[in-house]
């Protein structure tokens, strides 16, 4: 364990993680994409890190077990009252996420597999002069056949306006993040983002047509009960059974409802439809759930609709001018 900090920041994200069941196994100074000083948090649920062998204190990627990452900008207070709450509400997310076998790995309503990754908080004004705040990261095809140095990609610049920034408590990741990966998956549901072996960065806009000022909420999507079936079904294959070996997966994730334009709640509900199909178990608690062989019987559909999705990322004139096929 190398927890290197002992500043204000430090002790609050300990205290914070403490509340929401998460313990800090490392601490460290950063730097955000332009410079800016960071502080780096890895994170692993508390029982998970009483577990470990804290005697030869490892480095936390050598430490055993789920974890995941929080990244702020350094003396920012998170005490203040109007980032309490959402910071709490964030770490409580992040511990059910870590049940999961691959915290990273979302699934898009096209029925895309991806993990999110490698994204360098907080945002940072654009260095082109545009009035936006700018935030990069990466999103890959999982495929879970495909090698880890082979897997198709996309590297995001993800942006907001300064005005839009308005509704958001803070620049930083806790009070960012399941926006802009919601945001990434829209996208990729509009067909516009491209997943390629390497290339440049591509926009993923954040604007006002995702959230409604008289709500006060995000909305990504207008889904029917059909959909969020095929949607939570497509989760529990993926995530569960070709990712987790069958062991569950949070199915009332808060970033899938707003997503979907829905509750945990109602997902819940949408579940126990499912389970009473027989294409998933529910877990006791009624908000995890497992795949079944029923669920995985299916894998032909889901490769198919994978494909499909893939495809429809593909600008397909590039194609047509390789061929000779257009009068330009």
């Amino acid at each position: 364990m190398a927890i290197a900090l002992n500043t204000a920041l430090s002790e609050q994200v300990r205290q914070a993680a403490h509340e929401a069941g998460l313990e800090v196994v490392e601490a460290t100074d950063a730097s955000g994409f332009n410079g800016v000083a960071t502080e780096l948090f890895t994170f692993m649920p508390a029982a998970a890190a009483a577990a470990r062998d804290v005697t030869a204190q490892p480095a936390a990627d050598q430490v055993p077990g789920p974890r995941t990452t929080l990244e702020l900008s350094a003396g920012f207070d998170v005490q203040h009252h109007a980032f309490q709450k959402p910071l709490h509400e964030f770490l409580l997310e992040a511990a059910k996420r870590l049940r999961n076998p691959r915290s990273d790995l979302y699934v898009t309503l096209g029925g895309l597999p991806i993990s999110l990754s490698e994204w360098r908080w907080p945002f940072h004004l654009s260095t082109s002069g545009a009035d936006t705040y700018i935030v990069h990261g990466e999103a890959r095809l999982e495929d879970g056949k495909t090698a880890a140095d082979a897997r198709l990609r996309a590297k995001v610049s993800a942006s907001m306006t300064v005005t839009f920034a308005e509704v958001v408590p803070a620049p930083e990741q806790p009070f960012a993040e399941g926006f802009i990966y919601n945001a990434v998956r829209k996208i990729f549901d509009q067909g516009q983002l491209e997943l390629v072996k390497s290339g440049n960065r591509q926009p993923v806009p954040v604007t006002t047509r995702y959230y409604s000022a008289k709500q006060s909420r995000f909305i990504f999507n207008d889904t029917d009960a059909q959909q969020r079936a095929d949607f939570l079904a497509a989760k529990v294959f993926w995530c569960s059974g070709v990712f987790g070996s069958g062991a569950p997966v949070w199915i009332a994730d808060p970033r899938d409802a707003q997503y979907l334009n829905t509750t945990a709640a109602d997902l819940q509900g949408t579940a126990q439809a499912l389970a009473a199909k027989g294409l998933l178990a529910l877990q006791p608690d009624g908000e995890f759930a497992r795949s079944t062989e029923a669920l995985m019987d299916r894998r032909p559909e889901y490769e198919a609709r994978l494909a499909e999705a893939l495809a429809f990322t593909r600008p397909t004139f590039n194609e047509e001018m390789r061929s000779g096929q257009t009068n330009m």
